[in-house]
């Protein structure tokens, strides 16, 4: 008699098991369904539990990355946002300068600076959210999405990672005068101006890595033509609305071009907008330390991106010359022989530059962004050594970094 009751207890706990096993499948998928911009996935926030790093320890980390701050960006008068974390705990920030120094704007948490080409991380990561929505494949030919794309053999992959061969936009515009540079240039004269223009490609795709800001250009077109929405909307719906980064936009010359922070060359004399400072995808994203904490911390995510296509975000491509630095789908790296490797991607426009650096096994987040032009933003790498094995070596007091 026992042994019936416990064949029925053990029926009764299976039927449970699978009852709750379907249950959670179900809350799963319509997790992964309510995170939907229409058909294609948006980002979502980091919500693990991530320890803070000990008192004792944070406040050695905070000695020792003001000395540097002191060190390294007082002299040079810095004008921008600084701050360094952990698990996406914030150990030290710095905010300093002017937004508008014509207009004594200061420069805080929430004020937006032009992260320039560290934007290539953003369009980068809203092409792979179609990507892994099936909306495109990695290996797609650009010309069966934008129809009226000249060249036969360029896959989004290769945009992805600057191997397709195509020639910088403010050179070959700029070549003989053909633009004229009163007339502001736009992504959709891209394609139009290449075809009249009979512009070649610099190399045939995939043979070769070369940097080219045409590339995200071309990515932000993909944006807009698979979402149904211009690249502005999408960004905010795929990314910064779901992640709260609220202080986060894509530049509008006509309607910011007087109210967003400005661009300065290192004497403070302002940048004027010129004819390229439209083109977006590359470029023209402004955001902030802490908005771009909230971005880095969602990419550990389980549900970021599935795990084949997060392999190939993270891999080198190109191999053809001998070092450390590579490049990956929107993100630059530096690969040791050992098998480290660290995640980073600066920027450079007008007088903004930026430095985003990503820890990923010690989960450490790097982040300077300047309005005021100067090359010391690179430098945040040194702080690398500080969290992990890496070999940017920090200086003692009175020694200068190397």
């Amino acid at each position: 008699m026992a042994f019936k009751v416990n064949i029925k207890l053990l029926l009764h706990l299976t039927l449970l098991t699978i009852c709750f096993s379907c249950t959670e499948k179900k809350k799963a998928l319509k997790t992964k369904e309510e995170t939907k911009v229409g058909s294609v996935y948006s980002m979502q926030p980091f919500s693990g539990n991530l320890p803070e790093v000990n008192a004792d320890e944070k406040k050695k980390l905070q000695q020792t990355i003001q000395h540097f701050y002191d060190k390294i960006y007082v002299p040079n008068h810095f004008s921008g946002s600084f701050l360094v974390a952990k698990n996406g705990h914030i150990i030290y920030e710095k905010y300093c300068g002017m937004a508008n120094f014509e207009e004594n704007d200061t420069i805080t948490a929430t004020s937006p600076l032009h992260i320039a080409s560290l934007s290539k991380v953003l369009t980068a990561t809203a092409t792979l959210l179609l990507i892994d929505s099936k909306k495109i494949a990695l290996d797609q030919k650009v010309n069966t999405i934008l129809t009226d794309f000249p060249y036969e053999d360029i896959t989004v992959r290769t945009l992805l990672n600057h191997r397709s061969g195509l020639r910088n936009y403010s050179y070959f515009t700029d070549k003989n005068n053909v633009w004229n540079k009163r007339d502001t240039l736009h992504n959709s004269d891209l394609i139009p101006f290449i075809i009249k223009n009979n512009i070649e490609l610099e190399f045939k795709p995939d043979s070769r890595f070369s940097y080219c800001n045409t590339n995200y250009a071309f990515l932000a077109l993909i944006i807009e033509k698979i979402t149904k929405m211009d690249y502005h909307t999408a960004m905010q719906k795929l990314i910064f609305d779901p992640l709260k980064m609220n202080n986060t936009y894509v530049f509008d010359l006509k309607r910011d071009g007087k109210t967003a922070s400005q661009s300065y060359k290192g004497n403070k004399i302002k940048y004027a907008h010129n004819y390229l400072d439209d083109i977006y995808g590359d470029k023209n994203i402004y955001s902030t330390p802490r908005d771009l904490l909230k971005f880095d911390m969602a990419t550990y995510n389980p549900a970021f991106l599935n795990k084949k296509l997060l392999n190939e975000v993270f891999k080198g491509y190109s191999y053809e010359s001998r070092g450390t630095r590579n490049y990956g789908l929107g993100i630059r790296m530096f690969e040791w022989e050992d098998g480290k490797k660290m995640f980073y991607h600066n920027g450079w426009w007008h007088g903004s530059t930026s430095a985003y650096i990503k820890l990923k096994d010690e989960k450490a987040t790097l982040i300077c962004i300047s309005n005021k032009y100067t090359r010391s933003t690179y430098k945040l790498k040194f702080l690398s050594s500080l969290f992990g094995d890496y070999p940017f070596e920090m200086k003692g007091k009175d020694e200068t970094l190397e």
